[in-house]
């Protein structure tokens, strides 16, 4: 819970984020060696920065050619006080941290595999999920961008500087929070520690640059997306499915929270063109203002996702526009579509929607199959029973509730 906050202190302190992701870990492994015996401290987030701290005075105490560095963390370290920050600049240690990493001597998706590496705390196959890749392949560029960045200034770039960086910055969060609404990987279908960390980080970072469209837009997007949290399971923490959702459940003041951010995105915007992530907040909000699963106005979501796929085409995207399609037009106008999708071989996406469209078009055995295929390809244990229940149900061997 305290990593991303420890790592970013650190990499302010230390300069290198490998290195400060590496005495956050050691200073972890005395936690877990000392705490059993001498109990929990009351702060540990800060036992844990001090004591990684110290292991970093103990290395430059080794590097004759580091005096001055291990002069002035151990001047802090003895008085407690730290190093003044220009209030121009970003004073959130972890959204620093997520500016750092997004260096551009970085490709984008090193940018990104590093940042859900040290900030998102995500291991490198639930980042291969989430980019529909190889575990080899992410941990090859959390490899390659630790090595790039090591010896380089880590200095945030100055405020007119941000937007250099800040599709980055957004994508981060944005992949960050998505982890946390779905799970790639686990027991917990939810995991909102993720949500809130990254919910807050966009609220910082729309206070920071407030006439950016774009990043108003993403933190109504989150806001949407997490009024859904209390319905989105039953009592037994089992995923309720949109459309089954009990919407009294939902938090209004976090959907009006969503709505004012949006209209915060669009005085922004101005003339411009509309950005992904106001599409996709658009997209949002026609979901959380419908009263009812019948009342969704699915016309103008395929009419959203249709301006979407402009000028952010995706596998994903094409895979729910044609489920809106769906909705709209029937399931056998948006089997094609479905058909035609390439791109996401191994992932339980494509399978698990065409066995819903299959179902709905009553052929019931073809369903199952595809149920079955999908809850194979399905790493979270909460998305796999859904998908089998789906698949038992289609053929015919699902329990009746009397």
């Amino acid at each position: 819970m305290e990593a991303a906050k420890i790592v970013g202190t650190l990499t302010r302190a230390v300069g290198d984020v490998g290195l400060a992701e590496d005495l956050a870990q050691e200073a972890l492994l005395d936690a877990l060696t000392q705490w059993p015996s001498t109990g929990v401290p009351r702060n540990p987030g800060a036992w844990l920065t001090t004591v990684a701290k110290r292991k970093a005075v103990d290395l430059w105490r080794r590097r004759d050619n580091l005096d001055a560095k291990y002069a002035v963390l151990a001047r802090e370290l003895e008085t407690g006080v730290e190093d003044a920050w220009d209030p121009d600049r970003i004073d959130d240690d972890v959204l620093r941290l997520v500016f750092i990493a997004a260096h551009p001597a970085l490709s984008r998706e090193s940018q990104i595999a590093l940042t859900l590496r040290v900030v998102g705390g995500l291991s490198a196959d639930e980042i291969a999920r989430a980019f529909l890749t190889s575990r080899v392949t992410v941990a090859a560029r959390i490899t390659r961008a630790k090595k790039a960045l090591a010896g380089m200034a880590f200095e945030v770039p100055d405020r007119a500087d941000f937007g250099a960086r800040l599709s980055a910055v957004l994508a981060v969060i944005y992949l960050i929070f998505n982890e946390g609404y779905a799970a790639s990987a686990g027991q917990r279908w939810i995991r909102d520690e993720l949500c809130s960390e990254a919910l807050r980080l966009g609220r910082v970072l729309a206070a920071l640059v407030p006439d950016e469209s774009e990043v108003h837009a993403l933190v109504a997007l989150m806001e949407f997306q997490a009024s859904r949290f209390a319905a989105r399971t039953d009592a037994d923490g089992n995923p309720v499915l949109l459309e089954d959702q009990d919407r009294t459940r939902w938090d209004r003041a976090q959907i009006r929270r969503g709505v004012a951010a949006l209209e915060r995105s669009s005085a922004a915007r101005g003339q411009r063109g509309w950005g992904p992530y106001a599409l996709q907040a658009a997209l949002a909000e026609c979901h959380a203002v419908a009263p009812t699963a019948a009342d969704t106005d699915w016309d103008r979501i395929v009419a959203l996702y249709d301006a979407l796929r402009q000028i952010a085409a995706s596998p994903v995207v094409e895979l729910n526009r044609a489920v809106a399609v769906a909705m709209a037009n029937g399931p056998a106008v948006a089997l094609p579509i479905v058909d035609a999708i390439g791109g996401l071989e191994g992932s339980y996406l494509l399978p698990s929607v065409r066995g819903e469209l299959l179902a709905r078009l009553g052929r019931d055995d073809e369903a199952a199959a595809e149920f079955t295929a999908a809850a194979a390809l399905a790493a979270n244990a909460a998305e796999r029973a859904v998908l089998l229940k789906k698949a038992a149900r289609a053929s015919g061997s699902a329990p009746r509730v009397i």
